[in-house]
C-alpha cells in the first residue's frame, strides 16, 4: 500500500473559512476517484506550522497513484480549488507495508 501526502502553503488572503471549504470539497471530490482509498484532508492546529492544509490518500500501488494523477476529477479539483488558494506544496509518498520490496510498490 502506498501512502501519498501533500502539504500546502496558502496563498495570501486565504482565510480559515476558505480552508474549511477546501476540506469539505476535497472530501467530496476525492471520494469520487476509484483508485483513491481512505482520502483525508485537514488543517493545522498550531499557527506556527509551515503548511496549513494537507491531503493524504492511500493507493494500492504507484501505478494507481499515477492513474490518480491523470484522473479528470483530480485535475478539476486541483484547477478549481487547490491552485487558486495555495502558493506552494510538498508531496511525499511512502510504502506502508513492512518488508515489501520498494520496486514492487
Amino acid at each position: 500500500m502506498v501512502h501519498y501526502i501533500a502539504f500546502y502553503k496558502l496563498a495570501k488572503g486565504v482565510d480559515d473559512s476558505s480552508v474549511d471549504d477546501l476540506m469539505r470539497s476535497s472530501r467530496s471530490f476525492l471520494f469520487r476517484i476509484q483508485e483513491a482509498h481512505n482520502p483525508r484532508s485537514g488543517k493545522r492546529i498550531d499557527a506556527r506550522m509551515e503548511f496549513p492544509f494537507f491531503i493524504s490518500i492511500d493507493f494500492e500501488s504507484m501505478d494507481k497513484l499515477a492513474m490518480f494523477r491523470d484522473d479528470p476529477v483530480w485535475i478539476k479539483f486541483q484547477h478549481d480549488h487547490i491552485t487558486p488558494r495555495t502558493s506552494d506544496f510538498v508531496e511525499m509518498v511512502y510504502e506502508t507495508e513492512p518488508g515489501k520490496n520498494l520496486k514492487y510498490s
